[in-house]
């Protein structure tokens, strides 16, 4: 009787699984799985972190909608909002590139991760071949003492060597990450005279360029610094800025103020010029 009754109620809660669930387990399990096979086959590794976050998020809403709250949250906060996050700028600053990638620095390597991988999958099938889903204990039962509880029972008694073998390859993926990215430094760092002295070889601009606005009667970031002879200086504003084209051209203006400055100088030198002259002609009469 026991065995029939399992069997029943197993079919009672499979059949209860409701229209909302299942398309929620549909769509989102084919966006994950999309997700996580663009974080392989993405060329570039920013876009291989920002899908595996996808994934990542999409996994917390499954915990959430069974009932595993406290899984979800350390999803999303942890390992999401932390672990990803941190993973992404990193790539970003380091700029890891297709042709890093690429290099094979140990013979064979890819050969031992393929064979890996194989057994991976063949554990990994023969666990889930092996489970028995005669049972269901319910959310109810499984968090009756809390979730937290719950999840620490099952980890530190029935769970324990897989949880400490994987405490395990988290510590050495993590010191494998900072071999592979620690370079030593052949040469000697160059001092602040020696730096000086190299630009100086260069030819490079050595005195300090004007600010943005400077001759310019303007105090803005795009508007160029104008130059002695009025001209402006493109080094004086943000690349980005002139590749966007939002640079104030105020050297037309300043140009012409120079010119009116200029004539009326001359103007003026050429009235006191000929005041002297008048007044020496008339004493002369």
């Amino acid at each position: 009787m026991t065995a029939p009754l399992q069997l029943a109620t197993a079919a009672t809660l499979a059949a209860d699984t409701s229209t909302g669930e299942a398309f929620q387990f549909w769509v989102l399990g084919t966006v994950a799985v999309i997700g996580a096979l663009c974080t392989v086959f993405m060329r570039k590794a920013v876009h291989s972190a920002l899908c595996l976050a996808g994934t990542m998020i999409i996994l917390a809403v499954f915990y959430l909608a069974n009932g595993a709250y406290f899984l979800g949250v350390v999803q999303i906060v942890v390992y999401t909002g932390a672990i990803m996050m941190l993973f992404l700028f990193v790539v970003m600053l380091v700029g890891v590139t297709a042709a890093d990638s690429l290099k094979e620095t140990i013979r064979g390597q890819r050969w031992l991760a393929l064979v890996c991988g194989l057994g991976f999958g063949i554990l990994l099938f023969a666990g889930i071949g092996n489970a028995s889903l005669k049972q269901f204990n319910g959310l109810a039962q499984a968090n009756a003492g809390g979730n937290v509880e719950g999840l620490a029972t099952l980890i530190f008694t029935k769970y324990v060597f897989a949880f400490e073998i994987t405490g395990a390859l988290l510590i050495t993926a993590a010191v494998g990450a900072m071999v592979l990215t620690h370079r030593e430094r052949t040469e000697r760092a160059l001092t602040q005279r020696e730096m000086a002295e190299k630009r100086v070889r260069e030819g490079k601009h050595l005195p300090p360029l004007p600010a943005p606005g400077v001759y310019a009667r303007h105090n803005a970031v795009d508007i160029a610094g104008l130059l002695p002879d009025g001209t402006p200086s493109e080094l004086t504003v943000s690349k980005t800025l002139r590749d966007r084209g939002q640079i104030r051209d105020v050297s037309t203006e300043a140009l012409n103020d120079l010119k009116a400055l200029e004539q009326r100088a001359e103007e003026r030198l050429e009235r006191t010029e000929v005041e002297p002259a008048t007044f020496k002609k008339e004493a002369s009469k």
